[in-house]
């Protein structure tokens, strides 16, 4: 499955720049986008910003990406730990 992740974008020099997702700086290409400029929020798939978001739906989908990854009561923390340790044989 893959996933295109909303990311507010930090610094646009001609086709790259830098987006930050959840506290994490990553260099994009925006090569598929017009127009993009600091302080929006994109779709970010593969190294590539591919779609502009307004603003409140990023942070609404972002919100849904936190909520879905946290508190899962079913699953205690050392079982994640187990899960991510294990390798499928």
């Amino acid at each position: 499955m893959c996933w295109a992740v909303p990311a507010k974008v930090l610094e646009v020099n001609d086709n790259t720049g830098t987006v930050e997702l959840s506290g994490t700086r990553r260099e994009v290409g925006f090569h598929l986008l017009e127009d993009v400029s600091v302080g929006d929020y994109v779709l970010v798939h593969a190294g590539f910003a591919i779609q502009k978001l307004d603003p409140a739906e990023a942070q609404e989908t972002l919100r849904l990406l936190q909520e879905a990854t946290q508190g899962r009561p079913e699953v205690e923390d050392d079982e994640r730990e187990r899960d991510t340790d294990e390798v499928p044989g």
